[in-house]
C-alpha cells in the first residue's frame, strides 16, 4: 500500500474533532483517490494509533467488530447519537475540507498529484513520475 496515501489518510483521521464523526467515503473524496473500500483497509492495517472510532460507514454504523468501545468513546465525548450502536450524521459529520482549512502541504500535495493525472503522468501506484523526454 502506498504509505503517502495512508498518510493522508491517517492524517485527515487525526483532525476530526472529538464529538464528531466523518466516513470512509468523505475520507476518500478528500484524500482525491481510492474509495470507501481503500479507506478502510488503511483504517484496518494503520488505524490502531488514531481515532478510529470517528469514522464510520455512511449509515452512521461504527466500525464493524468495534462497536462496543466505539459507543464508548462516542459517549465519553458526547457525540450525538440517534439510536443504539447508530450516529446521527446530521448532527455528527464532519466533513474534511468544508470544516477545516487543509495543511498547505496537504493541498499542494493534492494539487501536484491532480495536475499530474491530468497530465498523464502517473505510474502504478499513483506516484507521480517526470515526464518522458
Amino acid at each position: 500500500m502506498d504509505e503517502r496515501y495512508v498518510e493522508a489518510v491517517l492524517s485527515v483521521v487525526e483532525r476530526v474533532p472529538p464529538g464528531r464523526v466523518t466516513t470512509y467515503g468523505a475520507i476518500a473524496e478528500h484524500v482525491g483517490s481510492g474509495g470507501p473500500r481503500q479507506v478502510g483497509r488503511v483504517m484496518a492495517l494503520y488505524g490502531g494509533p488514531v481515532p478510529w472510532w470517528r469514522v464510520v460507514r455512511a449509515d452512521g454504523a461504527p466500525p464493524a467488530c468495534h462497536e462496543g468501545v466505539a459507543v464508548q468513546e462516542y459517549l465519553a465525548e458526547g457525540t450525538p447519537m440517534r439510536a443504539p450502536g447508530r450516529l446521527d450524521l446530521t448532527r455528527a459529520f464532519w466533513q474534511p475540507g468544508r470544516d477545516e482549512q487543509p495543511h498547505p502541504a496537504e493541498r499542494d500535495r493534492v494539487r501536484s498529484a491532480r495536475a499530474a493525472s491530468a497530465a498523464g503522468n502517473t505510474s502504478a501506484g499513483g506516484v507521480t513520475s517526470p515526464a518522458p523526454t
